[in-house]
């Protein structure tokens, strides 16, 4: 009943619609036995997510990203139960109509940390990003092996010389201002000694790992822990720094004394001028919209951003 999507024109006419996407997920729903169950969509995410009565979850992937769709059930299959926080237990996962694949999965518990922050008294703040360094600690200790081939890049080396060649042109498309622009080629050769493949060991990636992504509750004594970690459909095998790009954006957003408690739960500090290298490199990195959402620099260079927003004090 969902019509196929293989255009970003076709995404944005019929991923938002509900009136196209509500029976397709319905009749999806009957076809796994569940007919009848109370569907209600998840406003954020750039996929279609349903939450299935109060255990479940059903999150589709059109044919454009049918193969996060693979990735997302074979990660998901492959952490569970093995992390210091909880991940979506897989029911079911596999093709649907016209290219469309699904995950049914377990609902966690909690609500995001993003929508929580704000109400978090400072030592619950603190706690949860010891959590979340723990967490990551675990993901990136992970035999990888077993995914090996289900994920990308494959040859990470090659993918970093690709983000390299393409990072000046990816954010000017991003429209980053001139200044930061120009300074990007000679940014990267500076520390290209830090993301050469001579660089720290292979880890699977959530390459994602934000607040946006956790979940968080107060416990029984009142203080806040984290109850979920979620969306695994972008992770790759690769560098653990890159995964410290969302964190310090995302978790800590430049806050020294978090990001410092974050490192030290994790077990390893990287040094703030690799993580902005890395941001440069980054899939998703928009070095535009994060100077207009983060603290700016004392000073408009590369240096000075990365001790501000990687540097822990």
């Amino acid at each position: 009943m969902l019509p196929p999507v293989h255009t970003g024109e076709e995404w944005d006419a019929i991923v938002p619609d509900e009136a196209v996407m509500r029976p397709g997920a319905a009749d999806l729903c009957a076809r796994l036995g569940l007919a009848g169950a109370p569907l209600v969509r998840f406003r954020e995410g750039s996929q279609p997510v349903y939450a299935v009565g109060d255990d479940l979850v059903l999150k589709l992937f059109p044919a454009a990203a049918a193969d996060d769709g693979v990735t997302e059930a074979r990660v998901l299959a492959h952490v569970h139960g093995r992390l210091p926080v909880a991940t979506p237990r897989v029911h079911s996962f596999g093709a649907y109509e016209n290219g469309w694949r699904y995950v049914l999965m377990t609902r966690l518990p909690g609500e995001g940390l993003h929508h929580a922050w704000p109400r978090l008294p400072g030592a619950d703040r603190e706690r949860l990003v010891e959590r979340a360094g723990e967490a990551l600690a675990a993901l990136h200790a992970l035999d990888h092996a077993p995914l090996t081939g289900a994920l990308g890049p494959g040859d990470w080396d090659a993918f970093l010389a690709r983000q390299r060649a393409g990072a000046v042109e990816r954010q000017r498309a991003r429209h980053l201002p001139e200044h930061w622009l120009e300074q990007i080629p000679d940014f990267l050769d500076a520390v290209e000694g830090e993301v050469a493949p001579t660089g720290p060991r292979r880890a699977l990636l959530h390459t994602e790992f934000m607040r946006e992504h956790l979940l968080a509750a107060p416990a029984p004594d009142g203080r806040w822990e984290l109850t979920g970690l979620f969306d695994f459909e972008p992770a790759m095998i690769g560098d653990p720094a890159y995964d410290f790009v969302a964190v310090g954006l995302y978790v800590t957003r430049a806050d020294p004394r978090l990001l410092a408690r974050l490192s030290t739960a994790y077990g390893h500090a990287f040094e703030p001028r690799l993580l902005l290298a890395h941001t440069l490199l980054h899939v998703y990195g928009n070095l535009s919209r994060y100077l207009r959402e983060l603290p700016a620099p004392p000073e408009p260079t590369l240096d000075a951003l990365a001790e501000h927003w990687f540097g822990r004090g």
